[in-house]
């Protein structure tokens, strides 16, 4: 029999409306003032979920989707509009960058600041303040003024600040893309180390694989709705479908948004053989092009490629000015082909996207999601990028 622990946090029927104020100066504010120039933005529309002891759940959604807003609500950073938020036990909330902190103070002050914030005494924090420092990294700047830190360096020192405050429940936004690669390693270990313990931790992230390594639960929002709550790979799989339809609205209503002098009318990926390319294998030699056409002769031009997960994470990007390259006058009919030999990518699906600029750096049309495209090994390695290391022992 599953054991069943009981909540930490539970938010019943929250919604959260935001007052936008749309005057753009104090005349129009004096002008105005007997009228009120007011939207409402709904951020949050009836949600309720609820947050058990001993789990790790992983907010999902596209940019305003309200990930970010249901994360401060459940933190109490803000109220909400409607509805009620209980918590039990301490919460550390790791949100917007520089949360918790003073400008103008060191970060030894800070750490005290912060830490009084979290609910921690002075005392307690004077007894784990030289662990705090010893893993954020930042030892030789701790009595700097904060002002002058890095984003990464505020990060170090928040995130270091909040798993030292004995939290049971650990909150944690998008912030962590902040840090270097050791850094994020070492907060995922430390993340694992509370799962261990029992502790709870909402993750909101917008990486899949970050979210599918270390939480039990996945949650979608949409548009400030929760469409789906449950099994973390069903979460996934139904955030990757809403951005492909995303993409394919973006693409659909921004087709042509430069000047019109030159247009992307085709875009194929083929392989060694010609051959239209949609599912392909690691190593393989695939070549992307793309048919243009101007209506007037361009003596100076750019054409740029990239490739994607279908996460929107960019993985590779080339454009042939930042290479160095003058592509030659354009008069009407084109084909650009971008060649790639033994294609680096591991398992996954992948979106190429294409542009053409003219060489002040102005868009004269781009294409986002123009090909999708499916790498299905022989790799045997995880994960997008695919290298093929050599191995030995030696004594």
């Amino acid at each position: 029999m599953t054991q069943q622990f009981p909540d930490v946090v539970r938010v019943e029927n929250v919604s959260k409306v935001f007052k936008l104020h749309r005057d753009t100066s104090i005349k129009e504010r004096i002008i105005r003032s007997s009228r009120k120039h007011v939207e409402e933005f709904t951020a949050l529309d009836d949600v309720s979920v609820s947050i058990p002891l001993n789990s790790t759940v992983g907010l999902m959604g596209h940019n305003g989707s309200g990930k970010s807003t249901l994360l401060k609500v459940m933190g109490s950073i803000i109220q909400p509009t409607t509805g009620r938020v209980t918590t039990r036990g301490r919460m550390a909330a790791l949100l917007e960058l520089g949360a918790g902190f003073h400008q103008d103070l060191t970060g030894r002050e800070n750490v005290f600041l912060n830490a009084s914030i979290l609910g921690m005494s002075k005392k307690e924090t004077a007894a784990k303040f030289d662990e705090i420092v010893a893993f954020s990294g930042i030892e030789p700047f701790i009595d700097s003024q904060v002002k002058f830190y890095s984003s990464g360096m505020y990060v170090r020192l928040a995130f270091a600040v909040a798993v030292h405050s004995d939290p049971d429940v650990l909150l944690v936004d998008e912030v962590l893309a902040v840090g270097d690669e050791p850094f994020q390693r070492k907060c995922m270990d430390k993340i694992r180390e509370f799962q261990g313990e029992g502790r709870s931790i909402v993750l909101v992230s917008h990486s899949a694989e970050q979210v599918g390594s270390v939480c039990d639960r996945g949650i979608v929002l949409d548009h400030g709705k929760v469409v789906y709550d449950g099994e973390t790979p069903d979460a996934i799989h139904i955030l990757r479908e809403g951005f492909e339809k995303e993409a394919r609205r973006l693409q659909a209503g921004d087709a042509h948004p430069g000047r019109g002098l030159v247009t992307i009318d085709r875009v194929e990926v083929v392989d060694s053989a010609g051959a239209p390319a949609h599912t392909v294998s690691t190593g393989q030699t695939l070549s992307a092009r793309i048919h243009v056409s101007s209506t007037e002769r361009l003596d100076h031009w750019v054409a740029a490629f990239s490739i994607e997960t279908n996460l929107g994470q960019s993985l590779f990007r080339f454009d042939s000015k930042a290479a160095g390259m003058t592509l030659p006058p354009i008069d009407g009919a084109a084909i650009v082909s971008f060649t790639i030999p033994d294609l680096p990518l591991g398992d996954g699906s992948f979106r190429i996207n294409v542009g053409i600029g003219d060489h002040v750096g102005r868009t004269l049309d781009r294409k986002a999601g123009a090909w999708d495209l499916v790498v299905a090994g022989p790799y045997a390695g995880t994960g997008p990028i695919a290298m093929t290391p050599t191995l030995s022992v030696s004594k």
